[in-house]
């Protein structure tokens, strides 16, 4: 069966998530800040409400609530296993990525010695930079930085392979960029950085709302990803082969197992986050299981769940590059406009529907506003990718405005929003 992206029903996606369909001051509000964090469907809303009810309390009691919340991590668990095709002893949760990357930045840093060195990208989020920078600081490290190309706005791998070397002990890449949208080829990373014996560090946190993920296929040593970018509460995730779990040295309390992967969980996890995390995950299973059927048909020996949650990702890819295409277009033909990043239409599978853009004449925090004023929610400034908006020359001067498509919005939101956004060029 061939499947299209007008098979996909966003109308059926959009009644799955309560907030699509709120009246704020006289508007129904476009999401397009997803980037910064998307909204949940009721499935989850109704798996945190029914753990605090039924289930609230610690871990590993000799009771049914207790008992009940060692079941829930467990499930959080596997199903984040079947998101990464993992093993469930290789997911590791924490408040957040940026909490978890320094934490394994401060273990990493325990195995290395002064004058090793760490390779790091300009096209990162600054959670997967700041912390290899300090590690390089307190260990008296060299960092190699890797550029992207500002017209393009494709990672410079020619540079990458040039600075990495037999000195390089680890390599910080970003799947994809929070800013520029940019997909990156971290396979050929992986393989840059193994080839010389070091570890690859993948910051997949905007990349995993879009597309499937794959660690065995990546062959990566950590990827780290965040719940609330895929529709679920503010968890963050952290995949780590099990020979580093095991070995690297943990930071924990005496009390904490000894065993991967809880000796990397520091005290009292987010139970009834990690109850919507599993949630979030059966969702994706779901659009699958609706509108991916037959996409997925080159896997075998993987769990259902696995297979229904790539086929829901290939049919959100699919039905996203839509509005990419759209947003590009749009943005471009408003006077006075400039976008960073990939605009070539031919090139959508290497890029996320998050776009950047300059309006001439007018600050980024004013378009926002505007746009907030009009019910469209959008972001401004540099959006913690400091190094691409230097690289840009962008940062000091306000950044860049970001609009950024999850597969719940519309090409109907995409054309409310260029109309906004025209009104606003004409301005004076």
């Amino acid at each position: 069966m061939t499947h299209t992206a007008s098979t996909f029903d966003v109308a059926r996606i959009r009644a799955q998530f309560p907030a699509l369909g709120q009246q704020v001051a006289g508007h129904t509000p476009v999401y397009f800040d997803n980037p910064g964090g998307t909204q949940v469907p009721e499935r989850v809303l109704d798996a945190i409400r029914a753990y605090l009810i039924e289930a609230n309390s610690n871990t590993h009691g000799n009771f049914h609530t207790s008992r009940l919340t060692d079941q829930t991590i467990h499930r959080a668990r596997q199903a984040m296993a079947d998101m990464v095709g993992a093993d469930a002893g290789e997911i590791v949760f924490g408040p957040n990525m940026t909490s978890l990357t320094f934490q394994i930045s401060r273990a990493i840093g325990r195995t290395l010695q002064p004058g090793d060195e760490l390779a790091v990208t300009r096209m990162d989020h600054d959670a997967n930079i700041a912390p290899w920078l300090l590690l390089a600081r307190d260990h008296n490290l060299t960092v190699r930085w890797v550029d992207f190309d500002a017209e393009s706005g494709l990672l410079n791998m020619d540079q990458m392979a040039a600075q990495i070397s037999s000195r390089t002990k680890l390599v910080a890449c970003v799947y994809a960029s929070n800013a520029l949208g940019t997909i990156n080829d971290v396979k050929r990373v992986v393989e840059m950085a193994h080839a010389v014996g070091a570890l690859a560090y993948i910051d997949a946190v905007q990349y995993a709302p879009h597309g499937p993920l794959d660690v065995r296929d990546l062959d990566c040593d950590f990827l780290t990803c965040s719940a609330y970018k895929f529709f679920g509460p503010h968890v963050g995730v952290l995949y780590g082969k099990r020979e580093h779990l095991d070995q690297l040295p943990a930071y924990k309390v005496r009390p904490a197992s000894d065993e991967a992967p809880d000796r990397w969980e520091t005290g009292t996890k987010n139970h009834e986050g990690l109850a919507g995390v599993a949630a979030a995950v059966e969702y994706l299973a779901w659009v699958g299981e609706q509108f991916g059927a037959g996409l997925a048909v080159d896997l075998a020996g993987i769990t259902e769940q696995r297979r229904q949650i790539v086929e829901g990702m290939l049919a959100i890819k699919r039905y996203e590059q839509n509005l990419s295409a759209r947003l590009i277009e749009g943005i471009s033909a408003i006077p006075g406009t400039f976008i960073a990043g990939v605009t070539d239409l031919s090139l959508l599978d290497q890029r996320v529907p998050t776009v950047i853009f300059r309006l001439a004449g007018k600050q980024p925090e004013a378009v926002a506003a505007a746009l907030g004023d009009a019910g469209i929610y959008v972001w401004d400034g540099n959006y913690y990718a400091l190094s691409v908006m230097e690289t840009l020359g962008y940062e000091g001067q306000g950044g860049m405005v970001r609009v950024g498509a999850a597969h719940y919005n519309t090409l109907e939101e995409v054309e409310q929003f260029l109309d906004v956004l025209e009104q606003i060029a004409r301005r004076r």
